[in-house]
């Protein structure tokens, strides 16, 4: 006999899920929750529903509402409970015990691998919701229903699901997709300005990594967009969510088993100022000051051009987003220490596993990879936004590559 012996298997997956985008969700006559959850067996599928807070807050007669289109479709769902409530925002994921609330009330209502957790709240609540899903019975059908600009673009659509841990953003989660992604359009009316501007800093980043006529799209209608002109944000939501399944469905690597993440353009340094901000900055915000400081460097580094980079920033600002915050400029000196942004390098790398790998634009629509930055040309870049947001209004400042 040999000493050692393999058998090596390949066990190939395919994940099929739909993002249906819709106005009037839990209206009784709309059957595309019905539609999209029940099953062929005869028998009405049972439903956990969680809650938002802050969408509860917004629209008070939610939990009716559901309760009514679940008597009204009785023959195919069966709520099992009364919806649980849970905090809106990044605390969702900050503070212990919510994630166990989920796991106790889908062992109390045995919800098992044939029922659904159906989840109505922002990007935050989904994430936290999605891991308690994805984590009990080895995951149970997670059906998301996004309520912010930010969720129904991007992260609501997405394959991930995650937790705050060690002061570090996502650091517990799990990949897990979901069953299927409603986008009720008709939520995105009652999101105060930064929620609803915010949520535009996901499409400026997918448009500059993948499409510059949505970039050109996106400059035609800022004044619409911050206007909060309906119909010009829905266009902005489809667009940006179907740039991003794209991407996900076929760039080969929808669970980051390698360590390139062209999606977290602008991410390694949004996520520390989250972190530095106690998330007092919207992820949104973080990332349009993330992608307004890696322009700058490329920029500074002569691989985008300085007409390129000053769109981007006109946009940015445009948009009403911000591009500097106290916490990038007055943390951005010293690498190794944990209170600096430039310390959020080595956390991203770390997030990769092992190789770090930033996306960079070359231009509108365009980007290449690096594999280290130049703390120097960071430090720069820094000083150029700050320099930009103190003297906001006057002539814009001329952009150097650095002489080689």
């Amino acid at each position: 006999m040999p000493l050692t012996r393999v058998i090596e298997q390949t066990v190939p997956v395919t994940f099929r899920y739909a993002v249906h985008f819709t106005h009037g969700l839990f209206a009784p006559h709309n059957p595309v929750f019905r539609d999209a959850l029940a099953g062929t067996a005869g028998e009405p599928v049972k439903v956990l529903c969680v809650l938002d807070a802050g969408v509860l807050q917004a629209f008070p007669s939610l939990e009716s509402q559901i309760g009514a289109y679940f008597a009204r479709h009785a023959g195919a769902l069966r709520l099992v409970a009364p919806p649980l409530v849970v905090p809106g925002g990044e605390r969702v994921k900050q503070e212990g015990g919510h994630v166990q609330r989920v796991q106790d009330a889908i062992h109390a209502h045995g919800i098992d691998r044939h029922s659904y957790v159906v989840v109505v709240g922002g990007g935050a609540v989904i994430d936290m919701v999605g891991f308690a899903a994805g984590t009990a019975h080895r995951g149970v059908r997670l059906v998301r229903v996004p309520t912010t600009v930010l969720a129904q673009n991007d992260s609501g659509v997405g394959v991930k699901n995650s937790v705050n841990a060690y002061g570090k953003k996502n650091w517990l989660g799990t990949f897990a997709p979901p069953h299927a992604v409603l986008n009720d359009l008709d939520f995105l009316a009652a999101l105060g300005d930064r929620d609803w501007r915010g949520g535009l800093a996901e499409a400026v980043k997918v448009a500059l990594l993948k499409d510059a006529a949505f970039f050109a799209w996106l400059e035609e209608h800022a004044p619409a967009l911050v206007a909060r002109d309906l119909s010009a944000m829905e266009h902005a939501v489809y667009r940006c969510a179907e740039l991003h399944l794209a991407h996900i469905a076929g760039s080969g690597d929808p669970f980051e088993m390698g360590s390139s993440r062209p999606l977290d353009f602008g991410h390694w340094a949004a996520h520390k100022l989250e972190s530095l901000t106690n998330y007092a900055l919207r992820h949104g915000e973080a990332v349009a000051v993330g992608l307004a400081l890696d322009c700058t460097y490329a920029a500074l580094k002569g691989m985008l051009s300085e007409s390129d980079w000053r769109r981007v920033l006109d946009l940015l600002l445009g948009l009403r987003l911000p591009v500097y915050v106290p916490e990038l400029g007055t943390s951005a000196q010293d690498p190794a220490d944990p209170k600096s942004v430039l310390s959020g390098l080595n956390e991203f790398r770390e997030h990769l596993g092992g190789r770090l790998t930033i996306p960079l634009l070359t231009a509108i629509g365009q980007a290449t990879e690096v594999h280290e930055m130049d703390f120097g040309l960071l430090r720069r870049s820094v000083g150029i936004l700050q320099n930009l947001h103190e003297k906001r209004g006057t002539p814009w400042l001329s952009i150097q590559a650095p002489a080689c």
